[in-house]
């Protein structure tokens, strides 16, 4: 399985752990009467799993982005001992670059 799906589904299968925990933490302590009308209607069932699968899907998105936007972090270590704790700003990194910006003197209407 190539490297990116696999990336996929482990943080998506976390995301439905996460989805499944809080799901029976809202069921748990009844949240706005919620496992009331779970058990006593018919369509509680239905309801309790359109929760999962929504949450799932918040969650599995939350879990899949935040480990993207943390892949770059794993380079950053290379650049230990300098002042800051090795981090460099931007302009370090990249320089200055000036922009020429004309200005306007007419006045608004």
């Amino acid at each position: 399985m190539p490297d990116h799906i696999r990336f996929l589904l482990i943080h998506a299968a976390i995301g439905f752990g996460l989805a499944l925990a809080f799901v029976a933490l809202l069921l748990a302590f009844d949240v706005a009467g919620l496992w009331h009308l779970v058990t006593h209607t018919s369509e509680g069932p239905l309801a309790v799993v359109m929760l999962v699968v929504f949450f799932t899907i918040t969650f599995g998105s939350v879990q899949i982005g935040f480990r993207i936007m943390m892949l770059g972090r794993d380079d950053d270590d290379d650049h230990r001992g300098g002042p800051g704790g090795g981090r460099r700003s931007m302009s370090d990194q990249r320089g200055t670059v000036l922009v020429p910006v004309r200005k306007d003197d007419r006045p608004r209407r």
